[in-house]
């Protein structure tokens, strides 16, 4: 007889300390929208947040909608490990919930528009287009548009055209004795966006809007009888390892191979801007292979990156912005002197976007030149497109150091920037390699070799984000600059393991996954469960931006059983539901979204008078954890681990940006809890603290 199996909703009843992964990424975008709404926060800075959440929303699609789908076809049966819900339960919750997200993002983003508009900025709908403007766009319809296009009617002879992912097509159904789908590209790489009205420059008209306008004029010999605009999201989850893993070809080639292979995976949304006829709806549903529940209506444009153009036109008006912050050039470096003998002198951390890049910048530039510096290895894993970075590597090489550089190749989205640094680097005599199969190198490692006298010493920085100048003004970040010897032969180890496409197996002083970092993660949970039982003050603090790893979840949910007090910063994805009785009473979980991206990632174990802290490049994902090189930096000065303790504090005590998660899997602003509690934005205060420190 076969065992009975749980149903999900009975399942969810007995484990409500469990949340779906894809469920709770929607939270987070639902948190991004949020900002839009929020009228605390300047009118052109929420139509970037309208902006932010759609990327958001296509890249979800794109990988992880794209891979429930690839799962439903290997095995219908499979179920999520944590609230055992089935490839096809998750795909019709994410269905629901995206229509509902998608309906706040059409409200925000239409009272945005509407004050805007009294700041003398309008797009504006055709239907409320004067007649001498109408006279003005046909000509210019006429003259700069509709040469440079490419309409086709669909029939025998003309089949149905590949559709470029995330493009937007203007489509009608035609009536000439029998009726035809015509389906026009409405962007080339070459049309303006943003289509200015004669009577006013600062009035608009979308290009596709203009397009769907002038239909008539484009199939002069048709009846339209119905028109929209479209846009197709397609799956560009593909697992570069399985798809060249047997070709007999170079890496890097083969990934240019798979980029274009990817723009043709099969569509996952078709999403519209107006009710087209059935027809359509039919036709486009057989050709895409997409169910209806796939199709999505959208009151506002199916593509929203020209706000960044309005905002532009806006740019003199300072109160629809942020107040202007720019990174300070940190108050533990001295810019007149050696940043490598400063180096050596002590510990250095940096908290980006507060504090500037720049001292490790000038260390990569100094190390280029310095007669005394063997070698500098380095993972690059996204870099900026003119990377100064990368720069500095070349000129290193080109000065007779040896510089090891692992590029990932396998950074979603940002291959081909990567494959083309790689090119550069190895063009200069840099020795490039690529990491490990089935692998990605996700660690932020740079060491520094170089001989003083007789004797060899290191500089090793670790971090927290990318080497990418871009991001470092945009990201929240940490950076770890250290003499330590341990620590720089762990990263002698490391770079020599990913030579030979082998793992660190052992380490002292760094945690270096696939194989030395959970474990003793989960170690040290262990010790402070022992201090609990023994009725000690036990303390587990940790940010990161993403918590799905299940046997970590457990260990955090044995932590809190014990009576360990255990706070957690996740910005984005939690699967773990914090306040729930008899299982997680005794954590906390809060996340804060704001105006730069949280990304640094911080360990605390232990009370102050005894605890160990980590930075890390590792989120606690199972993918972080075991199917990619990662690295943890221990913070051993005092004065640095004092700075981070404090740090964390203000974080998990945000209450303006921060959200507490409750244990209905709800996300309460803390700003509603007490009106009587001074108001704490983390970072704000870190900024406002770089200026003090800037000017003392």
């Amino acid at each position: 007889m076969k065992e009975k199996i749980e149903t999900v909703t009975t399942y969810r009843e007995q484990h409500p300390f469990y949340e779906n992964r894809e469920l709770s990424w929607l939270k987070f975008n639902e948190r991004v929208i949020e900002e839009a709404m929020d009228e605390n926060v300047p009118l052109c800075e929420r139509l970037s947040f309208t902006s932010i959440f759609q990327s958001n929303l296509d890249e979800f699609f794109m990988v992880r909608v794209g891979s429930l789908y690839d799962q439903m076809l290997v095995s219908k049966d499979r179920r999520d490990n944590k609230t055992q819900m089935t490839a096809r339960e998750q795909l019709t919750h994410i269905f629901n919930t995206t229509r509902t997200l998608g309906r706040k993002k059409d409200k925000a983003y239409r009272e945005i528009m509407q004050k805007i508009k009294a700041h003398g900025v309008e797009l504006v709908r055709f239907s409320s287009i004067k007649q001498a403007d109408i006279s003005y766009l046909e000509n210019y319809f006429k003259e700069s548009i509709m040469p440079l296009l490419s309409p086709l009617v669909v029939g025998k002879k003309q089949p149905f055209p590949f559709i470029a992912n995330k493009e937007i097509y203007a489509v009608a159904l035609l009536d000439a004795n029998n009726e035809k789908i015509a389906i026009v590209p409405c962007s080339n790489g070459v049309f303006q966006r943003l289509i200015p009205l004669s009577t006013n420059a600062n009035r608009y008209v979308l290009v596709e809007e203009l397009i769907l306008y002038f239909m008539p004029l484009i199939f002069d010999k048709y009846q339209i009888k119905s028109k929209s605009l479209i846009r197709v999201i397609r799956n560009a989850d593909i697992d570069v390892d399985e798809a060249f893993y047997d070709e007999d070809i170079d890496y890097r080639d083969s990934m240019e191979k798979l980029i274009k292979q990817r723009k043709k995976l099969c569509p996952v949304k078709l999403e519209y801007s107006r009710k087209p006829d059935e027809k359509i709806i039919e036709n486009l549903c057989k050709e895409f292979d997409l169910k209806k529940e796939q199709l999505y209506y959208s009151a506002t444009p199916l593509e929203l990156s020209f706000v960044f153009q309005i905002q532009d036109v806006l740019r003199k008006k300072k109160e629809l912005f942020y107040e202007k912050r720019v990174p300070q050039y940190p108050v533990c470096f001295d810019a007149s002197q050696s940043i490598m003998a400063q180096i050596e002198k002590e510990d250095k951390l940096l908290n980006y976007p507060f504090e500037s890049m720049q001292p490790f910048l000038k260390l990569l530039e100094e190390a280029a030149v310095d007669k005394r510096v063997i070698s500098i290895k380095m993972t690059l894993y996204r870099v900026a497109k003119n990377s100064q970075i990368v720069e500095s590597l070349i000129n290193a090489a080109e000065h007779g150091k040896e510089v090891i550089v692992l590029v990932e190749l396998r950074a979603r989205f940002d291959e081909e920037n990567n494959i083309e640094w790689s090119r550069r680097l190895e063009d200069a005599g840099c020795r490039i390699i690529y990491g490990i199969d089935y692998t990605k190198v996700h660690s932020k490692l740079c060491l520094i070799t170089y001989q003083d006298e007789q004797e060899i010493k290191y500089i090793t920085q670790i971090g927290t984000g990318n080497y990418n100048e871009k991001t470092s003004k945009l990201y929240t970040d940490l950076s770890l600059f250290t003499s330590n010897k341990e620590i720089a032969l762990d990263a002698v180890n490391v770079f020599a393991k990913l030579c030979k496409a082998e793992f660190v197996e052992e380490s002292k002083q760094l945690l270096v996954a696939p194989l030395c970092l959970k474990k003793r993660v989960m170690d040290y949970m262990d010790k402070e469960i022992a201090y609990a039982k023994r009725g000690e003050p036990a303390y587990i603090g940790i940010k990161i931006n993403s918590l799905t790893d299940k046997e970590i979840i457990d260990k955090l949910i044995e932590c809190s059983k014990a009576g360990v007090k255990v706070e957690l910063v996740v910005r984005g994805i939690c699967c773990l539901v914090p306040e729930i009785e008899g299982y997680t009473d005794n954590i906390s979980i809060v996340s804060i979204v704001g105006r730069y991206l949280e990304h640094s990632r911080i360990y605390l174990f232990g009370t102050p008078q005894r605890d160990t802290i980590y930075i890390s490049s590792a989120d606690f994902m199972t993918r972080n954890m075991e199917k990619r090189v990662e690295v943890a930096a221990p913070i051993l000065e005092e004065t640095l681990k004092k700075r981070l303790r404090r740090m964390f504090q203000i974080l998990i005590t945000d209450n303006v940006k921060g959200r507490s998660l409750k244990a209905d899997g709800i996300y309460v602003k803390k700003a509603s809890f007490s009106m009587e509690e001074p108001l704490i934005n983390a970072q704000e205060l870190f900024f406002e603290e770089a200026y003090r420190k800037d000017k003392q």
